[in-house]
C-alpha cells in the first residue's frame, strides 16, 4: 500500500463529523435567549422561600381536616339512621303484639261474661268455650306469625307459651262442665277436679305474659334499656278477670249455679238474696260512713266519690248483680249503675261511684243506693237505703 493511499484513508475518517448527544441536538433546537444589548441572557427568578412557602401546605392541611368532618358526619348520620331503624323495628314488633294481647284480652272478658250468665246451660256454655278456645288458637298463630327482633326472641317465645297456656285452660274448662253435665243433679269431685287444672293455667298465662315477657324487655336493665331504646311501650295481657280462678269454691259455686239452672230451668235452687252490708256505705276519699238516720256534711274534693259494699245473703251464687247510686239534686240527679259480675254465698263485695260530676252546695240532698234483686229473691228489706247529704267545700 502507498503513502498515498494512508492519507486517503485518514482523511476519511477525519472529516467524518462527530456524533451528538440527544441533549446537544436539543441545545441545538432552542433558539438563543433573548439579550438586553448588553450580551448576557436574564437571570431565572429565584425560587420562593420563606412564609410563601407554606400556603399549598396549609391548604392541604384545609382539605383533610374538611375530609375528616366530612367523615365524622357521614358516621354520625349513619349511627343516627341505624338507630331509628332499630327503634323503629322494636315499635313495629309490639304493635303487632299488642293486636294480639289485645285479641286475647278481649277473649278473656267474653269468659267471665258467659261464667256470669244468669241461666246459662251447659251445653250453651260448652258451646261458648269451645269458640272461644279456638279463637285463641289463632292469637297463638298470630303471635308465632310475628318476627321478633333478635334480642327478643326468648320473650317471644314465652309470649306464645302464654297463649297456649290459655288455649288449653278454655279447652279444659269446655270438657270439665261438659263432665259436670252428665251428672246435673250432684256436684261430682271428679267434675272439680277437672275445672281446677286449666283454671289454673289461665292464672298462670297472666304470669308468664308479665314475668317472662313484659317485665324483662321494659325492666330496670331489660331489653329496651341495654339496646338504648326509649318512647316504645310494651303491651300487657290480662286474660283472667277474677282472682277467685285459681280457688275451688269458685268452680264450685259455679258448677251448683249451672246444674241448678240444668234442672229448674233458671236459677239455682236454694236461698238466693243480697243486700247492702250495714255501715257499707261510704264518701270517699275519707273513708266516711253515711248515716240514714243523721244529716251527713260531705266534703266535696276533686275526687269525690261513693262506696257501697254488697253482700250475697243466700246460700247460691249469684251473678250479674247491678248497684244503682242516685244523687237526687234538681234539675237533674247524678245517676250511675255498677255491676258485680259473681259474687258466692256469705262474700262481701264492694263497687266504687266516681266521677260523679258537679254536685250543689250547701243544699240538703238524698244520696240513695239500690242493690237489684237477684231471680228468686224473696227478702228486699235490705236491697235499698237512703241518706240524708250536705255537699260542702270543706
Amino acid at each position: 500500500m502507498s503513502e498515498y493511499d494512508d492519507d486517503l484513508d485518514f482523511d476519511f475518517f477525519d472529516d467524518e463529523p462527530p456524533a451528538r448527544t440527544v441533549v446537544e441536538e436539543d441545545e441545538a433546537r432552542t433558539p438563543p435567549p433573548e439579550t438586553d444589548g448588553g450580551g448576557r441572557p436574564p437571570r431565572r427568578p429565584p425560587i420562593a422561600r420563606g412564609p410563601m412557602g407554606m400556603t399549598p401546605l396549609l391548604r392541604l392541611a384545609g382539605l383533610i381536616a374538611f375530609a375528616i368532618l366530612i367523615v365524622v358526619l357521614f358516621v354520625f348520620w349513619i349511627s343516627s339512621c341505624q338507630g331509628a331503624s332499630k327503634k323503629n323495628s322494636y315499635k313495629s314488633y309490639y304493635e303487632k303484639v299488642a293486636k294480639v294481647s289485645k285479641a286475647s284480652d278481649q277473649i278473656g272478658r267474653e269468659l267471665n261474661d258467659a261464667l256470669t250468665t244468669q241461666g246459662i246451660k251447659f251445653s250453651e256454655l260448652d258451646s261458648k268455650l269451645t269458640g272461644l278456645s279456638q279463637r285463641e288458637q289463632q292469637d297463638v298463630a298470630a303471635m308465632r306469625g310475628i318476627h321478633a327482633p333478635g334480642p327478643l326472641r326468648l320473650q317471644h317465645q314465652s309470649a306464645i307459651e302464654s297463649l297456649e297456656f290459655r288455649v288449653s285452660g278454655l279447652r279444659g274448662l269446655a270438657e270439665g262442665f261438659r263432665q259436670a253435665s252428665q251428672t246435673p243433679k250432684s256436684v261430682t269431685g271428679n267434675a272439680l277436679r277437672l275445672l281446677q287444672p286449666p283454671a289454673a293455667r289461665l292464672v298462670a298465662s297472666d304470669v308468664i305474659w308479665a314475668d317472662l315477657f313484659q317485665t324483662p324487655a321494659q325492666g330496670n336493665g331489660g331489653v329496651l334499656q341495654r339496646e338504648g331504646i326509649s318512647g316504645v311501650a310494651v303491651p300487657g295481657s290480662r286474660f283472667v278477670t277474677s282472682p277467685d280462678y285459681a280457688s275451688s269454691r269458685y268452680w264450685e259455686a259455679i258448677l251448683q249455679r249451672l246444674q241448678g239452672a240444668a234442672t229448674s230451668g233458671g236459677a239455682s235452687g236454694g236461698l238466693h238474696g243480697t243486700g247492702l252490708v250495714p255501715d257499707g256505705v261510704k264518701a270517699q276519699p275519707g273513708n266516711q260512713v253515711l248515716s240514714t238516720d243523721t244529716e251527713n256534711t260531705v266534703t266535696a274534693t276533686t275526687d269525690l266519690g261513693f262506696s257501697v259494699a254488697v253482700e250475697d245473703t243466700g246460700d247460691s251464687q249469684e251473678v250479674q248483680v247491678k248497684v244503682t247510686l242516685t244523687i237526687q239534686q234538681s234539675p237533674s240527679p247524678i245517676v250511675q249503675t255498677k255491676t258485680i259480675d259473681l259474687i258466692n254465698p256469705g262474700e262481701q263485695k264492694t263497687v266504687v261511684f266516681n266521677n260523679l260530676g258537679q254536685v250543689q252546695f250547701a243544699t240538703r240532698t238524698t244520696v240513695k243506693v239500690d242493690v237489684q234483686p237477684v231471680p228468686e229473691e224473696k227478702n228486699t228489706a235490705n236491697n235499698s237505703a237512703e241518706f240524708p247529704v250536705i255537699f260542702s267545700l270543706g
